[in-house]
């Protein structure tokens, strides 16, 4: 499948990228992607939060936005899928141009602003969903009032179909949407959140993501906070504000920057953050091959997600880095992927 997914690839990298990234939606939805499912091995099993997964490797949210491509993402090597980000209501985002590609980079800006259908869209996908681990990215809409109480609005319509839902409050494409990451506001936020979730038919594990630009001061808060609260874990990291790594036609571009130069920040953020708690986490930013795979979660991460460098690398490349991941773990004689996590945290510290 290479060569033809090569060749796709090419063609779409000469299109605007967020046409591009539709019509790699509409591609899947026609069935021209992988059909193998997720790779597994003893190796590779493991339990994350109770979430029983083939393999840690999942794709992150923002890739499909509004669940739309569900099921043959299922098939494509991941060991577990975000959908989202959902707000209550549907908006539009903000006003194109939004995405931006830094290829040389292999990297992305984006400010879409939590473009998506709403939940009601969502939901009426995912009670179709296919079997595997699906979770859901909440969001805010812009205008609301009370943007604390969107979470828990789309948690409530739609946590009965999910295996986890995230709590985003860290995506720097939506006006004081990060004040949230405070210690007063996401306190009461995720009281508010886990109040809607015991109500739930079988109340689900909720994670946190957060940014990669706090200070140690607010990571130390945002460890208090998770601890003190019933979330399950904490996804480290989302996008950053940073432009030091990055230089070129883009640099300036407001968004949110993703990819591999956020790899080195990311990972230290995850490191401290594993140094803080001993709640599971889930490390993002910059991951495109198994050996980031394998840094992510000697870092302290029990399962990783991926979704930037798929531009580049193509859908296949989920399966890959499973492979690839595999055979580190055997290689350095671990018998399972749990017994890796943190072995490498203090490289990063």
């Amino acid at each position: 499948m290479r060569p033809i997914e090569n060749a796709g690839l090419r063609l779409m990298h000469m299109m605007d990228p967020e046409r591009a990234h539709g019509l790699a939606i509409r591609a899947l939805n026609m069935g021209l992607g992988p059909k193998r499912g997720p790779r597994t091995s003893d190796r590779l099993r493991t339990t994350v939060a109770g979430l029983e997964l083939p393999n840690p490797v999942g794709l992150a949210a923002g890739f499909d936005k509004d669940a739309t491509a569900l099921r043959p993402l299922t098939k494509c090597g991941f060991g577990f899928l975000e959908a989202g980000a959902i707000t209550p209501r549907p908006q539009p985002g903000n006003p194109q141009p939004r995405l931006f590609r830094l290829t040389k980079q292999r990297a992305a800006i984006n400010r879409f602003g939590f473009n998506n259908k709403g939940m009601d869209l969502a939901l009426a996908r995912l009670t179709v969903r296919p079997d595997g681990i699906i979770g859901l990215n909440l969001g805010a809409n812009k205008d609301s009032e009370d943007k604390a109480a969107d979470f828990s609005t789309v948690l409530a319509h739609c946590g009965d179909y999910l295996d986890f839902a995230t709590v985003n409050v860290s995506s720097p494409n939506t006006e004081k949407l990060r004040d949230l990451q405070g210690k007063a506001a996401l306190s009461a936020l995720l009281d508010g959140v886990m109040q809607t979730n015991a109500k739930l038919d079988k109340p689900i594990p909720i994670f946190l993501k957060i940014a990669p630009d706090l200070s140690l001061k607010e990571l130390d808060d945002v460890a208090a906070v998770a601890d003190a609260s019933d979330i399950a874990g904490i996804i480290a990291t989302n996008t950053t504000m940073d432009r030091s790594m990055i230089k070129g036609r883009y640099a300036r571009e407001s968004g949110g920057l993703s990819g591999l130069p956020l790899f080195e920040k990311s990972t230290r953020m995850l490191a401290q953050l594993s140094a803080r708690t001993d709640l599971p986490l889930i490390g993002v930013g910059g991951v495109g091959s198994a050996d980031q795979a394998y840094a992510k979660i000697k870092a302290g991460a029990s399962a990783v997600q991926m979704y930037t460098a798929l531009v580049y690398g193509g859908i296949s490349l989920a399966d890959r880095v499973v492979k690839g991941l595999d055979k580190r773990l055997k290689k350095d004689g671990f018998a399972n992927v749990a017994d890796a996590v943190g072995t490498g945290r203090s490289d990063y510290l």
